[in-house]
């Protein structure tokens, strides 16, 4: 099997990255690909009370075994199939099961903090950061977070203003220099979705390319 193709797609909570994937696999779904999102990776938090994984802080480097997740994508590149784990958003913890994901042609990494650790920004072949403004990201979250992942939306707003804001600016945001293309306003940006796939297109093998 010849070596797969890692797109790597970043930005702020909701900024729209899984809609630029979605877009992504969609525009080249003829391909074989595996999707490995980094929120699958937070750590295994069994040792805590439900109270102390409450209070971890999900929007820091640590929180993730960034680890593992290198030696799964390593894994993949390598033609060996891993057993992705499943993350419970509403008990702040593993599941007991996991995803077994085969090697694919293509292989896109979703996450926040996907560029923060050099040894998986350098497995990557295309990096992508998605801008969004901060308005419009913390109305998304409040969403999802409300629609599910249970959250109250006191919690929702408490969490942004004293951890994910300041995490973002931290460690996210300095992360944008690493990108091969930044998509502004992400999944609705037409223009510059239609540049990262013309952009992904030039590094398929020729074989794999699609028409447009």
């Amino acid at each position: 099997m010849r070596k797969p193709i890692i797109i790597g797609v970043t930005g702020g909570t909701g900024s729209g990255k899984t809609t630029v994937t979605r877009k992504i696999m969609e525009e080249f779904g003829d391909v074989s690909l595996a999707y490995i999102p980094q929120d699958a990776y937070y750590k295994d938090q069994s040792h805590l009370t439900m109270d102390e994984r409450a209070k971890t802080n999900y929007d820091h480097p640590l929180a993730f075994d960034t680890e593992l997740l290198n030696q799964h994508i390593t894994a993949l590149l390598n033609g060996q199939a891993i057993q992705m784990p499943v993350y419970d958003f509403t008990q702040h913890n593993r599941s007991t099961e996991t995803i077994t994901v085969e090697p694919k042609e293509v292989i896109i990494i979703e996450g926040i903090l996907i560029f923060s650790d050099k040894d998986l920004r350098d497995l990557m072949d295309i990096k992508v950061f998605v801008d969004t403004d901060d308005d419009i990201r913390i109305i998304r979250r409040i969403k999802r977070d409300m629609a599910e992942r249970g959250r109250s939306l006191d919690s929702i707003i408490d969490a942004y203003t004293t951890v994910v804001k300041p995490m973002h600016e931290q460690f996210i945001e300095p992360t944008k220099k690493f990108a091969d293309i930044i998509i502004p306003e992400g999944g609705s940006n037409n223009v510059a979705i239609d540049l990262m796939t013309t952009k992904i297109r030039s590094v398929l093998p020729a074989d794999l390319k699609i028409e447009e």
